[in-house]
């Protein structure tokens, strides 16, 4: 994990702070920006957020999948705490903070955004990121990259039915073209420049014959030279969702404090979940870390993207999930130190993935 990485939330601070700096001096600029736009799609930030989540579509390996029977555990757990558990306790949070503890010191009618940026949170687990806390806590990396796949399969064919049903149980109305629209533009189009991209790179790894290792190196080299494009993308849009936010915050600067509460109650309570269960089941250690993070973790660029696309540049929606990655990086290491000082919780084992046996010699 880089530096840059490690301090991500200090450099999320700045923009932020470049943001309102922004909004303050430059207000026309700001202005200009926002009317970029198409169908609540903005231009700009659809740019933006595909710098940011191309470079990650391009490390995920779909070939991974034919894995996917082997070591059901971690899976299962993962599936469980992602798709079932994860999305509707942050709904929960969200009408429990915002129409009931939180109601005094918000803006009345305001409820609705606050809960619709914490549900797009939550129904998008991790597809990035993960990669590093797994590394941190030396997890099984094939295994992670199973899990990750997995996800980002049923993430195309299940965000959008689960963000729907959410936001129409709390009674948000849900514009469902823009979601759609969104998902399309943001998972589907980004995974499969990425898949594309993949291709290419391991076929000429394969065509000169340097085998498959070669192609996976050469597909780690590409992926770290395009990175810093994903970091520059989020910062960006960062500075672009405070510059659109500045009076609000300005006016009443605690209003990231209240966000990031039930952020912070989400994330630390579903790692205790998904971490528990993997104990209680006896997965090892290098699957139960990773399998953790995953539900524990969120796909905010995905968050950003589709909030901004339903709510628009300038929503609380869109500054929920923003704050959302202020708060997550924090809370990612800490989890990695916990995690990596209770390693004797669980069961040692050779590899997470099982390796085909040599055939025995008769």
């Amino acid at each position: 994990m880089s530096a840059f990485e490690r301090y991500l939330s200090i450099w999320v601070a700045l923009a932020i702070i470049a943001g309102l700096a922004l909004g303050q001096i430059a207000p026309g600029v700001v202005g200009f920006l926002a009317r970029l736009e198409y169908g609540s799609i903005n231009f700009v930030v659809a740019v933006l957020i595909w710098f940011m989540v191309y470079p990650m579509m391009v490390g995920v390996d779909f070939t991974s999948l034919a894995r996917v029977h082997e070591r059901p555990k971690g899976l299962i757990i993962t599936l469980t705490v992602n798709w079932l558990i994860k999305p509707f306790t942050m709904a929960a949070l969200g009408v429990l903070f915002f129409e009931y503890i939180f109601a005094p010191f918000i803006e009345p009618g305001t409820a609705g955004q606050y809960i619709a940026g914490m549900i797009l949170l939550g129904a998008a687990p991790c597809t990035a990121m993960v990669f590093v806390w797994s590394q941190l806590t030396k997890g099984d990396p094939n295994y992670t990259l199973v899990q990750v796949s997995l996800n980002d399969v049923i993430m195309i064919f299940a965000y959008a039915p689960i963000v729907a049903l959410l936001l129409g149980v709390t009674d948000i109305t849900v514009p469902w073209e823009t979601l759609v629209l969104s998902v399309v533009l943001y998972i589907v189009v980004p995974l499969t420049a990425g898949v594309i991209t993949r291709l290419y790179l391991t076929r000429d790894a394969r065509s000169a014959a340097t085998g498959e290792a070669t192609g996976e190196a050469t597909v780690a080299a590409f992926t770290a030279r395009i990175k810093p494009f994903s970091i520059i993308g989020l910062l960006a849009t960062v500075v672009l969702l405070f510059g659109f936010q500045g009076e609000v915050i300005l006016d009443r600067p605690l209003i990231i404090v209240i966000i990031a509460i039930p952020l912070l109650i989400q994330s630390y309570g579903i790692f205790a979940v998904a971490y528990w269960a993997a104990k209680a089941w006896r997965v090892p250690h290098k699957v139960a870390a990773p399998c953790a993070m995953i539900g524990t973790s969120n796909f905010f660029e995905l968050a950003v993207a589709v909030a901004i696309g339903l709510f628009g540049l300038n929503s609380i929606a869109a500054l929920v999930t923003v704050v959302g990655v202020l708060v997550e990086v924090p809370v990612m290491l800490s989890l990695v130190w916990f995690a990596n000082r209770t390693k004797h919780w669980f069961p040692l084992e050779e590899t997470a993935i099982r390796k085909p046996r040599a055939k025995e010699q008769s």
